[in-house]
């Protein structure tokens, strides 16, 4: 297979009209969902709040190879699965804060630079966040492009290639095709969002154990916790230099700590509950999203937020997709097979989830206030208060719960 990267221009965004009419519905929903983090290291999508009558949009991306969906929600055995899709485009608006990105050779393409998949369970309800690095090297499928061009299957090419091949939907048949997981709903988001989303609910706060200065960024800060905004809510994002061993490995445990904290504080009373705060965030963000056909659908979109209203932070969980060193490259990942499996039976069981990884200098966060029973893993849930299987997952793979204190691990000592 040619080891080529095609690229092309984004078309034109779509919008939504909008309503405050379902805020109460959805304020759990854009904590969790689709206000999250990302794009290229960067963006937020406030998706949401809009005209319950209003029709699906035109631009709509639908997904290939996903079964008809039942009416309900309630009705999808084993719960569903969301991907959102953070894509680098070099907007015009925000092109000077990436340098090189966006004056090369490839500033015309597009690159899903950060990839998470959304796994909510049956009752009782879970909520499990894996994320996929950009350069996981494996197969990428067939795709249709949006100008109707076939690209054909390569045997082994960067995640991060997948939307330049045939847009979102090439992404959810990528990742779908790797974790055996059928993906129902899809969004991409554009890293624009980063900076007017973060500024619309007043920042973010992050922890920084140990200081972080990066001359690639240009993000410098000192240890302790920071409210993080605007460009400097983006930089914190992008950094992969700045934080554990300089990886993009360690630059995803650090955009947990982001999305962590942003849930925290949109479900708290700084947040809920504030309308024009809520109604603002939203405004910002649909300018920013591309969804999936089965996504934009307003009635579906309540039926989601209602399904994840009440799950409590322990079960909402963050892991890292598990890799290992491509032999190839040794830039590169691919999958630890093995412990995916684990992890992917574990889920599938609806199993409550435990962290058995502990963090070090390599890793982008540390645990800052790991319990003494378990030190940096994630808490053992207790098993005589819930019946339902624990499973303690592989050392190899990294994450946390939404209801752990991490901190970024600055590697300036």
């Amino acid at each position: 297979m040619s080891p080529s990267t095609r690229r092309r221009r984004t078309l034109a965004r779509h919008g939504q009209q909008r309503t405050p009419g379902a805020v109460s519905q959805l304020l759990k929903f854009i904590a969790i969902g689709l206000a999250v983090v990302l794009v290229s290291g960067v963006g937020v999508a406030a998706y949401v709040v809009y005209d319950l009558s209003s029709t699906v949009t035109a631009n709509a991306v639908e997904l290939e190879g996903t079964e008809a969906l039942p009416p309900d929600i309630s009705e999808y055995e084993g719960g569903f699965n969301l991907l959102l899709t953070g894509v680098d485009t070099c907007e015009e608006d925000y092109a000077e804060y990436f340098g090189d990105r966006c004056t090369g050779s490839d500033s015309e393409g597009t690159l899903n630079d950060v990839n998470l998949l959304v796994h909510v369970s049956e009752e009782p309800r879970r909520i499990t966040v894996v994320s996929f690095p950009r350069d996981l090297m494996l197969a990428i499928p067939e795709c249709e492009d949006a100008e109707g061009n076939v690209n054909s299957a390569m045997s082994k090419q960067p995640l991060n290639t997948s939307y330049t091949d045939g847009g979102l939907n090439c992404v959810a048949k990528t990742i779908s095709e790797l974790t055996d997981q059928e993906i129902q709903f899809a969004a991409s988001v554009t890293f624009g969002g980063v900076i007017e989303i973060t500024n619309s609910i007043g920042g973010v706060d992050v922890c920084l154990a140990t200081p972080i200065k990066d001359r690639y960024t240009g993000l410098d800060l000192a240890a302790g916790t920071h409210t993080v905004k605007g460009l400097q809510a983006l930089q914190f994002l992008r950094t992969r230099h700045g934080v554990g061993d300089g990886s993009d490995l360690g630059r995803i445990g650090n955009q947990q700590q982001y999305m962590s904290s942003m849930v925290r504080k949109l479900i708290s009373g700084e947040i809920l509950g504030n309308v024009p705060i809520m109604l603002r965030l939203a405004n910002t963000g649909l300018s920013n999203v591309e969804a999936s056909t089965s996504l934009a659908d307003p009635m579906k979109i309540v039926q989601i937020a209602l399904a994840v209203k009440d799950v409590p932070f322990e079960d909402i969980v963050f892991l890292q997709y598990p890799t290992v060193t491509d032999s190839d490259n040794p830039n590169k990942v691919v999958a630890n097979k093995s412990a995916a499996q684990t992890m992917w039976d574990a889920i599938n069981q609806n199993a409550q989830l435990q962290v058995t990884h502990e963090n070090t200098s390599n890793d982008g966060v540390v645990v800052s206030e790991p319990t003494p029973a378990t030190d940096d893993a994630t808490p053992a849930p207790d098993a005589s208060a819930d019946p339902t299987t624990v499973v303690a997952l592989p050392d190899s793979i990294k994450g946390n719960s939404a209801a752990q204190q991490t901190c970024s691990n600055g590697n300036v000592r």
